[in-house]
């Protein structure tokens, strides 16, 4: 049986970055993004692809790495989906500015829902989210992506088979 070439962390990173993109660029034009309901099902897709690239990567070495090799591999491929994802982020804001303040009218939008809220203070809390936008942004984006990048990792390093080496055995050629 010819033994297939195991898929790297960066392939299966830019796989998953390609589905995440795609699916943020659809949500935004369809005007669906500002659903939690839509954000959730982004990140159960990360998890979902997480557990099926570590756990073909457990299949192409013949389910002999360990739950840390799994991890690793899992982990490796959200570092590249991250990094693709915020350069992605940055540039699609820097040419579609009206989405950005589309996020700016939502926010508002949110905060004249609370009674407490003064006009005044609704202003300052605007002022406040346009100054730090991009931090949001990047570092917001970034937080979120590895903390479910990091449960997408576990679940398929725990999910998939491990069949551990044995040192003494001779391997058939």
């Amino acid at each position: 049986m010819e033994q297939k070439k195991p898929m790297t962390h960066i392939t299966a990173g830019l796989l998953i970055a390609a589905i995440i993109v795609v699916f943020a660029i659809v949500t935004q034009f369809l005007g669906l993004a500002q659903q939690s309901s839509i954000g959730w099902l982004q990140y159960v897709l990360i998890i979902g692809a997480l557990i099926y690239f570590v756990n073909q990567y457990g299949k192409a070495h013949d389910y002999t790495k360990s739950f840390g090799n799994l991890f690793s591999f899992g982990f490796k491929s959200t570092a590249v989906f991250t990094v693709i994802f915020i350069i992605f982020l940055v540039i699609f804001f820097l040419i579609f500015p009206e989405f950005k303040e589309k996020t700016f009218e939502v926010a508002r939008t949110e905060m004249e829902k609370n009674e407490k809220l003064t006009d005044e203070q609704i202003e300052d809390g605007i002022d406040m989210v346009r100054k730090f936008f991009w931090v949001m942004v990047v570092g917001g984006s970034m937080l979120s992506l590895i903390i479910v990048g990091c449960i997408g990792s576990l679940l398929g390093a725990a999910i998939t088979k491990k069949r551990p080496h044995n040192p003494l055995e001779q391997p058939n050629q």
